[in-house]
């Protein structure tokens, strides 16, 4: 069933949506590319570890690189055909470094690696499908990237009695989830059920954007047959599709700072990532592929396509068509994405949208001195101070900054928005995040070497020590020794 939805979390904006050239597009397939670019990580967490080298010859759906440690993901090959190397490559990342890469030729055949029949997940033990997941290399596909099978197996560490499915898209220009659950609620809502059944939850709650009713629609149709899986339409308000703010708009709950929703029974994931829990638990497919809308002013057909992972945002912009050069390249949406080097970087799991801005819809205006008016305060959905963040971080203070909750910033922009001044307070921040990080590592090391020390130190000791003692054994036994003789 569907409900409305009122209540709102603190602050937000409401940029232009820009929405309307791709959210009638339907999905349609891109074809294969000349070749395939798997960066062995597209996650948050440990690279994975490739298992091929160059010269083998793999299937579709093949394991390529296995997960290394806890929290990773493993790859796979979106496609059969020829590994042509295993080496650095341009990553999908705003910093334009290399990262290892498995560089992969199709063979043009789409033979899939053979698989097995797992039975029904719904029947399945919790912990089966989540270890199912993780082996699919299934990730947040919001555009976060963490490991879908690590938050599907906190069920069984602590008590969480809803899962929230997150259809909010409120990101501008992006429309791939809209679209997604349009044309395929069915699968969506399979895979929400196999994950309330890994979770041990007892109800899921659907939240999409008010502004979608097509896929309100469709999805209330696809639930209507489960009395436990509930669609609510939320308010349009950025950062709706925000885990926190998400919660807070559908149950008026908070989490509080420094914890996670799973600390109040929650777990949130994207409607991308139950439709690839789908695919993995009753097709057993692997993440190979995901929905990308690429549009932006620059782009001559915005379209919603089916892109093979690994494939070139430059084929994506060859399919579409450029109407001009695009005076930014954007990974994600204009708030949140990451603004790309060039066009020669992979699709990865994270990619949502490929947006080909104008130099008109870029707009850069020059930064002037912060008049203290409170607008960033205002529009902050963290309920944080932003002027005073930036002030701090602007001079180095890190700490001074963490002191006024640099940590609980989700970096969503809606601050740098709404700025007259034309302030870019969010890159402030991601700077100051990034110096605290090493600043923190930096003590951690530090604090381990100082460790290590007094260990080495206590050791040193205890062997002089023993030294001593044995010593003066020594000298006893000869004292000894000398008084019976004599």
């Amino acid at each position: 069933m569907i409900r409305l939805r009122r209540l709102r979390f603190r602050g937000g904006v409401h940029p232009e949506g820009n929405k309307q050239s791709t959210s009638n597009r339907e999905i349609e397939p891109l074809p294969l590319p000349a070749r395939l670019y798997l960066p062995v990580q597209q996650h948050i967490g440990a690279p994975a570890e490739p298992i091929v080298k160059a010269g083998d010859h793999v299937l579709k759906g093949q394991l390529l690189a296995h997960s290394e440690g806890a929290v990773s993901a493993p790859v796979h090959a979106s496609t059969s055909g020829t590994v042509v190397a295993v080496e650095p490559f341009t990553a999908s990342h705003a910093s334009g470094l290399p990262v290892r890469t498995i560089i992969l030729e199709p063979d043009g055949r789409e033979i899939w690696e053979e698989r097995a029949y797992g039975g029904d997940p719904l029947t399945m033990p919790p912990e089966e499908i989540a270890v199912r997941v993780g082996a699919a290399g299934i990730v947040g596909m919001g555009g976060a990237a963490f490991p879908a099978a690590v938050k599907l197996n906190l069920g069984s560490r602590q008590a969480v009695h809803t899962l929230v499915i997150n259809g909010g898209e409120c990101e501008p220009y992006l429309t791939c989830d809209d679209r997604l659950m349009q044309e395929r609620p069915r699968e969506i809502i399979d895979g929400v059920r196999i994950m309330l059944r890994a979770l041990g939850a007892d109800t899921a709650r659907i939240a999409i954007e008010d502004n979608k009713p097509y896929a309100v629609a469709a999805m209330t149709a696809a639930a209507a047959a489960y009395p436990n899986v509930h669609v609510t339409a939320v308010p349009s308000l950025y950062p709706m599709g925000s885990e926190k703010q998400m919660i807070q708009a559908l149950t008026g709950q908070e989490v509080p700072a420094g914890k996670l929703s799973a600390d109040i029974g929650m777990v949130v994931h994207n409607v991308a990532t139950a439709h690839a829990v789908h695919r993995a638990l009753r097709r057993e497919q692997p993440l190979i592929s995901r929905i990308v809308t690429v549009g932006g002013g620059a782009v001559a057909t915005p379209r919603n396509l089916e892109v093979p992972l690994g494939t070139l945002v430059s084929d994506l912009l060859d399919a579409c068509g450029l109407k001009e050069t695009p005076a930014r390249l954007l990974a994600g949406g204009p708030m949140m994405g990451m603004v790309l080097p060039h066009a020669r970087v992979p699709v990865v799991k994270g990619t949502n949208g490929i947006i080909a801005l104008t130099r008109e819809e870029v707009s850069a205006r020059a930064e002037r001195p912060c008049i203290r008016c409170g607008r960033c305060v205002n529009a902050c959905p963290c309920g944080l101070l932003p002027l005073e963040m930036a002030a701090r971080a602007r001079h180095g203070d890190i700490n001074g900054a963490a002191d006024y909750g640099l940590t609980d910033c989700i970096s969503c922009g809606s601050c740098s928005y709404v700025c007259p001044a034309n302030i870019p307070l969010v890159q402030y921040f991601n700077f100051a995040k990034g110096a605290l990080a090493t600043q923190r590592e930096e003590k951690r090391r530090a604090d381990e070497t100082r460790r290590l020390a007094a260990e080495r130190t206590a050791r040193l000791e205890a062997v002089k020590a023993a030294r001593a003692q044995q010593a003066a054994e020594r000298k006893r036994a000869a004292a000894a020794k000398a008084k019976e003789s004599a």
